[in-house]
């Protein structure tokens, strides 16, 4: 403790220090202030995305044939077709070919009400995934029948209310019935019928994605329960959402066909993600983007606080004071780690609810992530700068120099994140450079969600990291430690 109280006495006591604390906490904050859109120039005009049963931002756009159910029942439905229509990219705008995206959607859906979010239960023919079912947008189950429905091979699908649960069921031939999952939809009255929806078609190469429009064909439904009032259409969600739109010449719509119905739509019922599904929408991770700045000013700090008494002679008194150099050394990296932790956290703090509140003031939608990932970014941001502040500090040591020791914590942390985040490298070595090197830390900051059942470009440049938060902070961790080790050998035989 009283080495810990003399560092701490020996850096608050050095004006330029505190003020570079201070000013690593304004700096982040500027940055964002000057890298997001001003309400006054480039307005936007994307409206609110909607949000979840879980706090998550959705989209829930589709065209949707629906009665109501007032208690138990259920819904039979043969699908015996899906087709769509897709934007030809490499052609002109006007320009289609036929095809569905892999995440077409066709088939028969339980839902609280009309209300974009609300909670719901679904079984779907897809695109190129099969039979699935699912629930409150991030839920997905893969069931037993394949491939795409036909007029030969139909597809049947079953989902059946009782109180508050659905389950839903799949068949072959409208006989023989596999259950699928059990899940809860709430409400007293539920709307439920048949849907169709078609995520954009996502392009990999060039992360950008082209409109498509999917058509199912339904046999007959048949009802059992307390239904009542007439077959309606509704589009829920207005248009085709973020995921997408129609391609050209489309429309969403419906109309009898024989005993059933032809659907056709667009959009996705599916939580947002990052790459070009998530549309012109700000992220957490945007308002968290002067972060770095953060850091090399932190860093900078660090440096100077374990390079200093080089310069000054200093250190041979404050090791006869201390005569445990480890001691002394850990003492200085408790307090870089406080600086730094408090410097990231609050600024992280700060910057969220600004950054929001300016984006919307620009008519800029935000996507929205649960309060817990919200916390557990800012945390992290804090926990990333205190980590950086000590690799710093041990660099600062090792090297003695303060210009090579920022030059070094430059090159291992910021460097290599401008470069994957940045695009200038392919999605293989970039993803490298996230696991292996300092910078993978920053990984504690993402929030952008990832499914398998949302097609995207899942890659640095389009803000996703190869590593889990918490796995991405502890490999930086591992190098602040490391570094600190050998920064502690080194003092221990080096003369002062």
């Amino acid at each position: 403790m009283r080495a810990l109280h003399a560092e701490w006495t020996k850096f608050r006591t050095v004006r330029g220090w505190l003020l570079g604390a201070v000013g690593a906490a304004l700096a982040s904050v500027l940055f964002l202030l000057v890298g997001t859109v001003s309400s006054n120039e480039h307005p936007g005009d994307a409206s609110a995305l909607p949000v979840g049963p879980g706090g998550e931002a959705v989209n829930d756009s589709f065209s949707f044939v629906h009665r109501t159910l007032t208690g138990d029942g259920s819904l039979t439905v043969p699908v015996t077709a899906l087709t769509g229509v897709l934007a030809d990219p490499d052609g002109p705008p006007d320009h289609t070919t036929n095809g569905v995206t892999p995440w077409s959607k066709a088939g028969i859906i339980v839902k609280t009400n009309l209300t974009q979010g609300s909670p719901y239960a679904a079984v779907m023919a897809t695109g190129a995934h099969g039979v699935r079912m699912q629930h409150a947008f991030v839920h997905d189950r893969a069931a037993g029948l394949t491939g795409v429905p036909s007029a030969a091979a139909p597809q049947w699908l079953r989902l059946v209310r009782a109180g508050k649960t659905v389950t839903g069921y799949d068949s072959a031939d409208g006989v023989h019935w596999t259950e699928i999952a059990t899940v809860a939809v709430p409400g007293d009255e539920v709307r439920a019928g048949l849907f169709v929806t078609a995520p954009a078609a996502v392009q990999t190469a060039g992360a950008g994605s082209s409109p498509a429009t999917a058509t199912a064909a339904f046999g007959q439904p048949v009802l059992t329960g307390a239904w009542r009032d007439d077959w309606a259409y509704t589009q829920v969600g207005g248009d085709a959402g973020t995921s997408g739109s129609y391609a050209p010449g489309t429309s969403g719509g419906h109309r009898a066909s024989g005993d059933g119905f032809t659907v056709t739509g667009a959009g996705d019922i599916a939580p947002v993600v990052g790459g070009p599904a998530l549309g012109p929408a700000f992220t957490v991770e945007t308002f968290l983007i002067g972060t770095f700045i953060g850091l090399i000013v932190v860093g900078v700090v660090a440096v100077q606080f374990s390079t200093s008494e080089y310069r000054r002679g200093l250190l041979g008194l404050t090791l006869a004071a201390t005569p445990r150099r480890g001691r002394v050394l850990g003492a200085k990296a408790l307090v870089v780690a406080g600086i730094g932790f408090a410097v990231g956290a609050g600024a992280a703090a700060v910057s969220l609810p600004l950054g929001r509140a300016r984006a919307r003031a620009a008519h800029f939608a935000v996507l929205t992530v649960p309060t817990e990932e919200q916390v557990r970014a800012v945390l992290g941001t804090g926990l990333l700068l205190a980590a950086t502040a000590v690799l710093a500090l041990s660099l600062g040591v090792l090297l003695r120099r303060s210009a090579a020791a920022i030059t070094a914590l430059v090159a291992v942390t910021v460097l290599p994140y401008l470069l994957a985040l940045g695009g200038m490298l392919p999605a293989g070595p970039a993803g490298w450079l996230l696991r292996l090197t300092p910078a993978a830390g920053f990984a504690v900051q993402q929030t952008l969600p990832r499914h398998d059942h949302v097609l995207s470009v899942y890659t640095p440049a389009t803000g996703y990291f190869p590593l889990p938060p918490w796995v991405g902070l502890a490999v930086l961790g591992a190098w602040a430690l490391l570094a600190l080790a050998a920064a502690s050998l080194v003092l221990g035989r080096r003369n002062a």
